[in-house]
């Protein structure tokens, strides 16, 4: 098969899996992402607490990636008995 046939048939598949409003919307917000940095004035830096923010829920989701499980043979099952 040629690249262009694959090509072809990538594109097919997008529109299948996005409709015609999600990709009109894409569209819109990429446009809007590009012009309104432009457009709006500059804004003044954050306070410096809410810097570390986004260093703390990194620190926090590594911890919980390294973390152990607390029961690892723990089996859960949907019976339930009245």
């Amino acid at each position: 098969m040629s690249i262009f046939w694959i090509h072809l048939k990538k594109q097919a598949l997008m529109v299948e899996v996005f409709g015609f409003k999600s990709m009109v919307f894409m569209v819109v917000l990429s446009i809007a992402l590009l012009v309104l940095p432009l457009v709006l004035p500059q804004l003044p830096p954050p306070p410096m607490i809410l810097m570390f923010v986004p260093v703390l829920v990194m620190f926090f989701l590594v911890m919980l990636v390294f973390s152990h499980k607390s029961c690892p043979d723990m089996i859960y099952t949907s019976d339930t008995k009245i």
